[in-house]
C-alpha cells in the first residue's frame, strides 16, 4: 500500500476554499453577503466580477421571495479548481425560482434572467425541509496573472457540495 505524509507546511497548488455565513432575511442582510463575498474573493486574489453581482440578486431574492419572519438565509462560497460555487439557501423550498420575461414597464423580474447571463450554470438543490438552495457556478481566472493568491484564513467555515440538484443552462 502506497502512503503520503503531508506537513502542515506542504502546498497545495490549487486550495479549496470556502466561506460560509448566515445573514438576516432583509435587504440590509443581502447588501450584507454582497459585501463580504466581495471582499473574500479579494482575499483569495480573484476578481469579484461577475460574482458579485450574482450573490446580489441571490441574496436579493432569498430576502424578498424567500423570506419568512424570523428565519435568516445562508451564503455559501468555495473555490474549487478554477470554478467558485455560490449558494443562497432559503426557507422557502415550496417557491422555487423561476425565470420569466418581464414586461418592458416591469419594475422586477429580471434578477434570475442576470443570473443566467453571468454564470456559467445555475440551478436549485432542495435542502431539508423547508429549505432550498439556489446555487451559481462560475469559471475563474486569478485577478492578476503574476499574484499568487493568498493562503485561505480567517473566520472561513463550512460549504459542502450538494448531491441531487436541477441544473439550468
Amino acid at each position: 500500500m502506497n502512503t503520503e505524509t503531508v506537513g502542515l507546511d506542504t502546498e497545495h497548488p490549487s486550495p479549496i476554499r470556502n466561506f460560509s455565513v448566515r445573514l438576516s432575511s432583509t435587504p440590509r442582510g443581502a447588501r450584507l453577503a454582497r459585501l463580504l463575498a466581495t471582499e473574500h474573493l479579494r482575499t483569495w486574489g480573484l476578481p469579484s466580477d461577475p460574482a458579485e453581482h450574482i450573490v446580489a440578486e441571490l441574496a436579493a431574492n432569498a430576502a424578498t421571495h424567500g423570506r419568512v419572519q424570523g428565519r435568516d438565509f445562508d451564503l455559501t462560497l468555495y473555490v474549487i479548481g478554477a470554478t467558485l460555487r455560490i449558494e443562497v439557501t432559503d426557507t422557502r423550498a415550496e417557491r422555487l425560482p423561476c425565470t420569466r420575461r418581464p414586461a418592458s414597464n416591469d419594475e422586477s423580474g429580471r434578477g434570475l434572467l442576470l443570473v443566467e447571463a453571468l454564470a456559467d450554470r445555475w440551478g436549485t438543490t432542495p435542502g431539508r425541509p423547508p429549505r432550498k438552495t439556489i446555487w451559481a457556478e462560475v469559471r475563474l481566472r486569478p485577478a492578476s496573472a503574476t499574484a499568487q493568491p493568498p493562503a485561505p484564513n480567517g473566520p472561513c467555515f463550512g460549504g459542502a457540495g450538494r448531491l441531487f440538484q436541477r441544473t439550468h443552462r
